[in-house]
Formats: C-alpha cells, structure tokens, sequence
C-alpha cells in the first residue's frame, strides 16, 4: 500500500504545472526521446516499412557521415558553413538589437519604424532569391544576405516587445534621481532587457539554420547545402540524411552554448527561479 502511496507521490510530482526537475532527470528524458526516435527509425527499416533507398537506417547514414568527414573533406563544408551562419547572424545581431531597444523604449521611434519592419516581417526571405542574384552575382553576397533578412525583421520585434517590457517604475525611479535620458536607457533599460536579448538571439539563430540550405542552394559548390544538393543528384539519400543531422547537432550546440552563457551572465535568474 505504501509502495503504491509513493508511486502516485512521484507520478504527482512529475505532472505538477512547472514542476522542476533535476538535472538528472532531464538528461534521462532528452536522451531517451532520441533514443526512441532512432530505435523506431531503424525498426521500420529493418521491418521493411520503408523503401531504404529513400530511408536509409541510422547506422548506414552514421557510416556515411563517418566516410564523409574522414575521406572527402566534409569538415571544410562544416566550416564554411558555420562561418555563413555567424557572419550573417552577427550583422543582424549588431542592427537589431539597437534598433529593438530604441523602439522599445520611445514610441516615436516604433510608430516610425515598426510599420516598415511589419511589412517586411511577412515576406518570406527565399522569394528575394531571384533579385539578390540579380544584384549580387552567384558569389558569397546573396547567401548572407538571404540569411540576413530571414531573421533581422524577426529579431527586431522580439526585441522591441521585450524592451517595451520593462518595468516602467525602474525607469521612473531613475528619472526621480536625476538620470538623463541616454544614462536611464545605458544602464537601466538595457542591463533590464539584456537576458530577453539573449533568449531572442538564441531563437533567432535557430530560424538562421533553417535558411541555411536555401541559401546554399544558390549557386554553392562549398557548404553543408551543397552538399545536400549534390547528393540529390545522385539519389545518395544517406548523405542528405548526414547532412541534415550534422545541421540538427550544430543548432543544438550553438543552443547548448547560448543557454550556458546565458547561466553565466544572469546567475540571478537561476535563483529567482527557485526562490
């Protein structure tokens, strides 16, 4: 009676609303997820429930990526595409954030800027494919900017919206002591939304993967994208599949990496949230 008294308990405590969890557990569950995604993967393969011309097994395609990186220099592809990713992703990062802060924090500045970036916010970046190659050739140029404007707009008003969030008796308490307008926003508004910039950065960078084989897809030979499309050619579906998954670890390093970082910065937050 007792032992079932307990397991109800630990069945409770699993299902309360916003119940923390140990960092155990969450390395138990994130892992286990995968390994049902992959054991289910390859059991359709070895059932025969899929053509494994189209859906290689996990182990070949673990292969492949293997013969990939150690006999055709896939690594440089890797490289450059990374290198795309964070050039194009550090220029949005350097107009967005202040522009998001401005508009957060002066209406005349959003009411001026927002319906602009609005507009822009709803065109899908690949229709500008045709007219970047038209402005810029079939060299690196286009492939940065498509992955500038697939998320500039994006992180613009993320940024705004949290800017705007900040709570307004920190701002009236610096205009009580005296602050000038550019000291309140440079050392209250800004170290206020500062984490929420970091949590809009992180998001953002993962829509930045998502572009990437679009983008690569414009007159590449170089990148994880070309890559990808060269296998299409030659129907080597492991080798799309080993492209796609190294592009799934690399996000989920750079998520893994922006989520330390944010630990680092803001400890505060880790004990508010358990206070």
């Amino acid at each position: 009676m007792a032992v079932g008294r307990d397991d109800h308990a630990f069945r409770q405590r699993w299902f309360e609303f916003l119940a923390p969890i140990s960092r155990k557990w969450r390395i138990i569950l994130g892992t286990s997820i995968w390994i049902l995604f992959f054991g289910l993967w390859e059991l359709a393969v070895l059932s025969g429930w899929v053509n494994t011309l189209l859906v290689p097994s996990p182990l070949q395609v673990i292969n492949t990526l293997y013969e990939l990186f150690a006999e055709r220099g896939f690594l440089m592809d890797v490289g450059i595409s990374v290198a795309r990713i964070l050039g194009s992703f550090v220029v949005a990062c350097a107009i967005a954030i202040p522009l998001g802060v401005l508009m957060g924090s002066f209406k005349a500045v959003e009411s001026f800027v927002n319906p602009f970036v609005s507009a822009w916010r709803y065109l899908p970046a690949p229709a500008f494919i045709p007219i970047l190659l038209m402005w810029f050739g079939t060299g690196e140029l286009p492939k940065l900017a498509l992955l500038f404007l697939g998320v500039i707009f994006f992180l613009i008003t993320l940024i705004m919206d949290h800017t705007s969030q900040v709570r307004s008796e920190l701002i009236e308490t610096a205009m009580t002591l005296g602050g000038q307008r550019w000291q309140i926003l440079w050392t209250v508004v800004v170290p206020a939304v500062l984490p929420s910039i970091v949590t809009s950065m992180r998001q953002m960078l993962a829509i930045a993967w998502t572009y990437l084989v679009i983008a690569e897809i414009i007159a590449s030979t170089t990148g994880i994208g070309a890559m990808m499309m060269r296998a299409r050619r030659f129907l080597n579906t492991d080798e799309i599949m080993a492209g796609i998954l190294i592009i799934g670890l690399l996000g989920l390093a750079f998520d893994v990496m922006f989520r330390w970082l944010q630990r680092v910065l803001f400890p505060y937050l880790d004990q508010e949230g358990h206070a």
